[in-house]
């Protein structure tokens, strides 16, 4: 088997769909022979957030001295982002021996119950981790977390980022019925922590721990900002990130007797995080900045206007100077480039976006559940009438077009981030590998299976 042959099966399992439940992994890492009972976990969810506190708690730790996996999604580019080793992308070689391994083993599932291309992929990075001797694994819910296939693993602590509306037909409605699906990683005994701040998602968190016997450990407002002051100067521009760092900073404290960090590893593994793709800073050789942020749902667009509404040099007190700050500057004309999914609030997403750009082209996603170009070209339209907005059948024909502008910002879908990346020649040519990443529903949530 080769390489590319490893990743056409793996887009094969894509027919399967996306089963909440947890039988299905239970029995494929037990047929694995269950590498999840040889490592240690930190498992993380929430709604945004996930992928760069991961990031932060994987850097701190490595920096400690720890062998760290990490287990993310979705990827940028290439379908290797998801598991690595010490930020080391697994390789072509192990991808492939880990698809010829795990295939006869699927054969043992009968018809309509076959493991899904996330199921797959979860039990192919325990197996590698375990292979590895990782100390410690940092590992990330794909979507939600009590029916998650991630949800197998027994962690050293839950972490819960943030509630907000994001996958509504499969997570729920209201904040209270996806804190639900959240706080479903939380474990007997298991300490929790959270930067969850909203009353009714706390509520309902708070309500799991206690019935679960789980330490509580809650990162407010004030606290986050105390402990995020006294670190290092995060790479990471964003106040959003400072919370993102509080969060890092309160699970490693709470951590401490078992994974003891001190304090130089902790700044070290700040000051050196690295998490493409979010409010990531380009400048091209002529001069003209290009941001990438994958704000792909109403509450990250909120962040992203925030970030965006601060200049990096001249901005009132409490606002971010740092040299990779987000803003484009006082007076500097803003250049949107938006592409969004047909199943997020895309309608809300330009509402939020729109009113901050001087021009704006909308784009396709590379997704076959990509919303219209044209019809968010009228979202557009309706939430800023006095912008120039434009149409365009792709990102290379807006890019094309705003080659002139100053500051372009790229944003809608962390898919269409990591297209841009490919395009501006940051990251290795892995088209293939992007459809990875689509999935659909076959299944809603049924039982645990334990």
């Amino acid at each position: 088997m080769t390489y590319a042959e490893a990743v056409q099966f793996l887009y094969s399992l894509r027919l399967f769909g996306a089963k909440f439940g947890l039988e299905n992994t239970f029995k494929l890492a037990a047929l694995a022979g269950n590498p999840e009972k040889k490592l240690r976990f930190i498992h993380v969810a929430g709604t945004n957030g996930k992928g760069s506190t991961c990031a932060m708690l994987e850097s701190i730790y490595r920096s400690a001295g720890l062998r760290v996996g990490l287990f993310t999604s979705p990827h940028l580019v290439s379908f290797r982002e998801r598991i690595q080793v010490n930020r080391q992308l697994i390789s072509e070689n192990e991808v492939v021996r880990l698809v010829e391994e795990l295939q006869p083993w699927l054969k043992q599932f009968p018809d309509g119950h076959h493991p899904t291309f996330f199921e797959v992929v979860t039990v192919m990075a325990l197996k590698i981790f375990a292979e590895q001797k990782c100390d410690l694994v940092i590992w990330e819910t794909g979507l939600g977390g009590r029916l998650d296939a991630t949800n197998i693993v027994t962690p050293l602590a839950s972490v819960i980022t943030n509630i907000a509306l994001d996958h509504q037909q499969w997570l729920g409605s209201t904040l209270a019925e996806i804190a639900a699906e959240k706080a479903g990683i939380i474990k007997p005994g298991v300490p929790v922590i959270t930067a969850t701040d909203e009353p009714e998602s706390l509520a309902v968190i708070a309500e799991m721990a206690r019935g679960k016997h789980a330490p509580l450990a809650e990162v407010a407002q004030a606290s986050r900002l105390r402990a995020a002051a006294g670190t290092a100067a995060l790479p990471l521009p964003g106040e959003h990130q400072r919370t993102n760092a509080a969060l890092a900073l309160a699970t490693v404290k709470a951590l401490h007797n078992n994974l003891p960090v001190n304090d130089a590893a902790i700044r070290s593994g700040l000051a050196t995080v690295d998490w493409p793709g979010r409010l990531q800073l380009i400048e091209k050789p002529r001069g003209q900045k290009i941001l990438l942020d994958g704000a792909h749902n109403v509450a990250g667009a909120k962040v992203l206007r925030e970030a965006l509404k601060r200049t990096p040099a001249s901005g009132p007190a409490g606002q971010c100077n740092h040299s990779k700050c987000a803003g484009p500057g006082a007076g500097a004309p803003i250049t949107l480039i938006l592409g969004v999914l047909g199943d997020k609030d895309w309608q809300h997403i330009c509402e939020i976006l729109a009113p901050l750009a001087a021009r704006i082209f909308t784009v396709p996603v590379a997704s076959e559940r990509a919303a219209g170009a044209d019809d968010l070209a009228v979202a557009c339209r309706t939430a800023n009438s006095s912008a120039q907005i434009f149409a365009c059948a792709s990102l290379g024909a807006a890019l094309d077009k705003s080659a002139g502008d100053a500051f372009v910002v790229i944003t809608g879908s962390l898919y269409l981030v990591g297209e841009a990346l490919e395009m501006l020649g940051l990251s290795p040519a892995a088209e293939s590998e992007r459809g990875l990443n689509e999935w659909s529903v076959a299944a809603q949530p049924a039982s645990t299976g334990r």
